[in-house]
């Protein structure tokens, strides 16, 4: 070889980082599946991020959200418990005050302590736009880094623009400005009616804001039970929010768009036409419009020709999984995908689940240990999926639809009580809301379970731990809930299922 050609390849070599394991996408979940995989180990990891270490969970959408929505939920409670009720004066939040608490948990999208833990816990951070150039390789803008034993993708995923007339023309609102709103909208539509839309239109309803719900289905809320939907329709109209059902935008025009950033007015007014099932063409005029239309991987430019992944149509653009989280397709097992990018559950939890899972597999593989154990397998993904919605009434649920129960072999029983036991009495004044449980006939196994009501959240851990261990009616009897608190409802539950 040539002497200037030997220099060439070793100045090359030298810019080659290498490291056992590497994480694309510092959000919540990246984080998680780095930290498991090298735990107890001799093994280096570094997370590759282009823009804030912590992700949307942590920035644009559980935290900001949640405290958000804290704020009203507390004055609602307030409203409905005499001796406290009788002091209030006012029936909104105070808007300033809501919006710097948000701020603390937010860091200002600063994110400082979140590298400062990354680098405590032995995980390098680099920042930039990484994509896969080969196998175990990744390019970050103009490096090459490469993996010993594994790439994880946690890319997460982003609002999706729906293909209405206009609409991305006029610089609609997204969740990541609704959660960082600085310039709160007198006037706000909402497009869409999951979980993104009913929270932001529950939010701002507490703020004061006039706000239009556009919704093309019958019933908000399509992924729970409909009695869950219809109390959240009765929350939403009883705060104020307009809900327009079956109503399917068609164009949006807007006096001079202007990106003015994040959760500030994007320009003049906001025109949307829409056709309705009952009275045909209607229009709707507000200062700010949200769009809150679905979700979408974030795989653009993610170089996944490199790996055989081009085309990922038949998943609908998320990059498919087995149990391991390895991705399937690619030879080696070297290969994985955490988190919204795999398109089994998005949501923040079941992300990290599947990234505890991931590390495990990685840091088993590593050791020349067998795969065969619980921990190494995300099977709670395809039956036992916990959700709280944080509208009011709250929604709680776990496990599959009734269709999905019966299509699986089960026969399922459902069973619907009312929320009113002593423990749930004592702590408001107001509707304590509905529990439901799905059991199978046959066996008295517990599938299902959704709760709607003030604090319903609570008990979802409880269903959860009942539905992914597999436990009867039988069994449950035995775990005897305190009085008087709201897990009294489970004994209700359990004697109607014995009744």
């Amino acid at each position: 070889m040539p002497a200037d050609d030997e220099e060439k390849t070793m100045t090359d070599a030298d810019t080659i980082d290498e490291y056992d394991v590497i994480v694309i996408g510092g959000g919540a979940v990246g984080e998680n599946a780095a930290q498991y995989a090298i735990a107890d180990t001799d093994m280096s990891a570094v997370i590759i991020e282009h823009e804030l270490l912590g992700g949307e969970c942590s920035y644009w959408a559980c935290m900001p959200s949640k405290t958000l929505l804290m704020p009203g939920d507390v004055l609602d409670h307030a409203h409905n418990l005499p001796g406290v009720a009788e002091l209030l004066s006012a029936d909104r939040v105070d808007i300033d005050a809501a919006l710097a608490r948000r701020e603390t948990f937010t860091n200002g999208l600063d994110d400082s302590s979140q590298v400062e833990w990354a680098e405590g816990a032995g995980i390098h951070v680099v920042r930039g736009h990484a994509r896969l150039s080969g196998e175990r390789e990744v390019t970050v803008d103009d490096r090459i880094v490469r993996a010993r034993r594994a790439v994880v993708l946690a890319t997460g995923s982003s609002a999706r623009i729906a293909p209405i007339d206009g609409l991305d023309a006029a610089l609609p609102w997204t969740s990541r400005d609704a959660t960082n709103v600085h310039e709160v909208p007198s006037r706000l539509a909402i497009i869409g009616g999951g979980v993104v839309a009913c929270e932001a239109a529950t939010w701002f309803a507490s703020f004061g804001t006039e706000v239009t719900l556009l919704v093309r289905d019958d019933r908000l809320l399509l992924g729970v039970s409909e009695v869950a939907s219809a109390a959240v329709l009765q929350g939403l109209r009883s705060a104020g929010v307009t809900v327009l059902l079956r109503t399917s935008p068609t164009s949006v025009t807007r006096a001079a768009p202007q990106d003015t950033g994040y959760g500030r007015i994007h320009g003049g007014p906001v025109r949307i036409e829409s056709t309705r099932d009952e009275d045909g063409v209607h229009v709707v005029e507000v200062e700010e419009v949200l769009a809150a239309t679905g979700r979408a991987a974030v795989t653009a430019d993610l170089g996944l020709d490199a790996v055989g992944l081009g085309d990922l149509s038949p998943s609908n653009g998320f990059v498919p999984v087995d149990d391991a989280m390895r991705v399937l397709g690619v030879e080696g097992d070297w290969l994985f995908a955490v988190g919204d990018v795999n398109g089994r559950a998005l949501l923040t939890h079941q992300g990290k689940y599947q990234a505890r899972v991931c590390g495990d597999v990685i840091a088993a593989t590593a050791r020349g240990e067998s795969l065969t154990g619980a921990r190494h397998a995300a099977t709670a993904d395809h039956t036992a999926v916990p959700q709280v919605i944080f509208t009011r009434p709250e929604v709680a649920a776990v496990g599959r639809s009734e269709s999905a129960l019966r299509e699986a072999g089960h026969d399922p029983r459902r069973i619907e009580l009312p929320m009113a036991v002593a423990g749930t009495a004592v702590q408001r004044d107001d509707d304590a809301g509905t529990a439901e449980l799905v059991i199978d006939r046959r066996t008295g196994v517990v599938l299902a379970a959704t709760f709607v009501g003030p604090s319903a959240g609570t008990q979802l851990h409880p269903a959860t731990i009942a539905v992914s261990a597999g436990l009867t009616i039988e069994q449950l009897w035995q775990a005897v809930p305190a009085y008087p608190t709201p897990s009294e409802i489970w004994l209700r539950l359990c004697e109607e299922a014995r009744a």
